[in-house]
């Protein structure tokens, strides 16, 4: 069965559905500067709207970037500590649109 909502795939063929923040921390942790330098994140539809990529930079650290286009974002940004990449990832990919999810507020009767 594939993923309920996205996807995480590295350059390397592996491939994590609907991935935990814990899973793109060891994702993002096995990225290497040769033949792994980036993971890819989008839902699994046709033409999805939004996506997430981490990518490795040869000056050491990482390039977040971050395009939904149902809502006209494009961010690019850099950081060096995993464990906040994964985390502010986990928060950017809840707050988007998934097929199939209710779209409904927490505590919204």
């Amino acid at each position: 069965m594939g993923a309920r909502y996205y996807g995480a795939d590295s350059e390397n063929g592996d491939r994590i559905d609907d991935p935990s923040e814990g899973a793109l921390f060891m994702m993002i942790g096995d990225l290497n500067d040769s033949d792994n330098t980036f993971v890819v994140v989008q839902p699994d539809e046709d033409d999805p709207a939004w996506c997430v990529s981490v990518a490795v930079l040869d000056e050491g650290g990482y390039e977040i970037v971050r395009r939904d286009t149902a809502r006209g974002e494009r961010d690019v940004t850099t950081a060096t500590g995993i464990d906040d990449i994964a985390r502010d990832l986990t928060i950017w990919m809840a707050a988007r649109d998934f097929l199939g999810r209710p779209t409904g507020q927490v505590g919204e009767s």
